[in-house]
């Protein structure tokens, strides 16, 4: 006989008096705390408890009694169905300081290290519209809104170009108009969707693994290039020639304009052959008279102009005099890399993809930079004493990790190394806390400057400045 589960609480009249990790916000209840989402600080709700644990509870909201002052309303249509862009009712001033308190309370509670006073949070310019690269996900089984649901019919139509809705891999949410992505993003979209359905080409059917349109990835330069990847599940010469043909005659703008046929079971292109339909198989992106080239997988910073703001202060911390050997660790397409090779005597930069690696060195050779070099390999394997023996004891690093921040053995031979200085750049402040703490011994945190690159979303970007002790 099974146990009897005990009903979960339901609270009523709480106040929302923070945000936490992830962009939850917090309500305290009887010195509980209790995470929801959907609101903010200054509205008073109906919770729903939907677990328990010993040191705190999550909720959702049941009803909103009194909205906050601060509450603004929302711009898109499709705010709270598609998952992006959860702070839109929160003003943008709240918003960073929300991010500067992140910042500050994760260093804090995971890293619990001596710290100087935050610098005040960059803001950025554009709060819309400001994304260079955008993917979007083609399904038949559209997510349908409550009266949807209860009107649904044999006739209504249900395929969708947009986005995943959180959570739920085979539902996407249908978008007319995204305030990511500057035009013509969304006209490309919706001319895709719109002539895909005229002549029925069949969506994805994420179950089935059925169906001829499966992603699209748009990207938007900030010197007016536009790359379109158009990726179909199956391979239909007519159909996709049909659709590309259409493209290229509407959008001629489009300087590079690519598709892939991916059947396989996920959506990842690292290891798909991605073919030229017309114009070039790059673009470039442009940042203080240097030139970056894309290419269909390269990774770039998605805000170009926050990118630039936070390679400025990846700069002015490393403060270099010309005479300095700098590793860039995860280089990527070596963006920062070759930001920073004027100042420096020589740039070493290491990462994983190897596409990205050819391309950093291409962005070098374009831009006539000498003094970068450049490979490809698993970090923890690459950086090792031999490596430093060889291309000379860094002084200063700069270190640019994915979310997971940095493997133990980076961290360690970055600690045996020993350079005068180290740029930590995060988009994730709990992992950097945790770096941070395995470094302290050997050095101290100088300065702390966290940037934002995503408005209306919780995530931030931080740097830090490490100085040996």
């Amino acid at each position: 006989m099974g146990r009897s589960r005990k009903s979960k609480p339901h609270y009523e009249a709480v106040k929302i008096t923070d945000v936490g990790a992830e962009g939850k916000a917090i309500a305290r209840v009887n010195d509980v705390v209790v995470f929801t989402t959907h609101v903010i600080p200054g509205d008073v709700v109906d919770l729903q408890v939907t677990r328990k644990r010993k040191n705190y509870q999550e909720a959702y909201v049941t009803k909103i009694r009194e909205y906050a002052p601060d509450r603004v309303p929302a711009f898109c249509e499709h705010f709270e169905v598609c998952g992006g862009c959860k702070w839109q009712f929160l003003p943008y001033e709240k918003q960073l300081f929300y991010k500067q308190k992140q910042v500050s309370d994760q260093l804090r509670r995971i890293g619990k290290v001596q710290l100087p006073e935050l610098l005040p949070i960059l803001g950025s310019a554009r709060t819309t519209f400001y994304r260079n690269k955008l993917e979007f996900s083609f399904s038949n089984k559209r997510w349908l809104t409550f009266d949807e649901v209860n009107k649904k019919s044999d006739e209504m139509d249900m395929n969708a170009l947009g986005f995943h809705i959180p959570g739920m891999f085979d539902k996407i949410v249908d978008i007319r108009k995204c305030w990511l992505q500057p035009d013509p993003s969304n006209d490309i979209r919706n001319f895709i969707r719109e002539f895909a359905l005229s002549h029925q080409m069949p969506f994805f059917a994420p179950k089935e693994q059925t169906g001829l349109l499966r992603n699209m990835i748009v990207r938007t330069a900030s010197t007016g290039e536009i790359m379109l990847i158009v990726v179909f599940f199956n391979d239909e010469p007519e159909s996709r020639k049909l659709l590309l043909d259409a493209v290229a005659e509407r959008f001629p703008e489009i300087t590079s304009l690519m598709y892939v046929v991916n059947n396989k079971a996920n959506d990842t292109l690292t290891d798909q052959e991605i073919i030229v339909y017309a114009g070039r198989n790059h673009i470039f992106e442009e940042m203080e008279g240097l030139k970056f080239k894309i290419g269909p997988k390269s990774f770039y910073q998605t805000n170009s102009g926050q990118a630039y703001e936070l390679y400025k202060v990846a700069r002015n911390f490393a403060a270099l005099s010309g005479n300095e050997i700098v590793y860039d660790l995860y280089t990527g397409t070596g963006t920062i890399a070759n930001f920073v090779a004027h100042s420096a005597q020589k740039v070493i930069g290491i990462e994983y993809v190897p596409e990205a690696i050819e391309d950093a060195r291409i962005n070098s050779a374009i831009n006539n930079i000498t003094n970068t070099t450049f490979y490809a390999g698993d970090m923890k394997n690459i950086l090792n004493a031999d490596f430093i023996a060889a291309h000379g004891r860094p002084d200063v690093i700069i270190t640019d990790p994915p979310r997971a921040g940095m493997h133990d053995d980076v961290v360690k031979t970055i600690v045996e190394a020993a350079p005068e200085k180290v740029v930590y750049v995060s988009c994730n402040p709990a992992t950097q806390a945790r770096d941070l703490a395995l470094m302290d011994e050997r050095y101290r945190v100088e300065k702390i400057q966290p940037v934002d690159m995503f408005p209306h979303t919780h995530h931030v970007e931080n740097v830090v400045l490490l100085k040996k002790r």
